[in-house]
């Protein structure tokens, strides 16, 4: 008998092991370490994992204000389990969060998965012109200040 999938919010039942081990192979964040997957959770306004009998199987973040914008990040679903639903049951219990409605805005980036994000409301930017993105240089490494 097949059980329901669960989707939860919070860090509790987060495998951060797991997260990062898809995280750090990915197209969006290759390389990520795992304290930096850790801290970007934290900093996160909200932590939405999927779970199938208590096996975690998908993962999402949003950065936002709680008042008026919030930003989708690092979706993922473990490879046997997509085609099923579940980022975009993610993405849709994020948007139905309590602690983020009535926000006027929403945005995520995505190579691939576009049909998934159409079907929560999602939509190419009408002014991309308008939007513009930052990469900051490495830092400097600090002198040791020996020759």
């Amino acid at each position: 008998m097949r059980t329901a999938i669960e989707i939860t919010d919070g860090v509790d039942r987060v495998d951060f092991e797991l997260v990062h081990s898809w995280l750090k192979n990915s197209y969006w964040s290759p390389g990520m370490p795992l304290e930096k997957v850790r801290r970007a959770a934290k900093g996160s306004s909200l932590v939405v994992s999927a779970h199938d009998s208590g096996i975690q199987i998908g993962y999402l973040r949003v950065i936002s204000d709680r008042a008026t914008f919030a930003w989708i990040a690092d979706v993922y679903v473990d490879e046997e389990h997509r085609g099923k639903g579940i980022a975009r049951a993610m993405v849709q219990y994020a948007q139905a969060h309590a602690d983020h409605l009535g926000l006027r805005r929403w945005v995520l980036a995505t190579k691939d998965a576009y049909r998934v994000y159409e079907t929560c409301g999602f939509g190419p930017l009408e002014e991309p012109h308008r939007w513009m993105i930052h990469f900051p240089q490495a830092p400097p490494a600090q002198d040791s200040g020996e020759i």
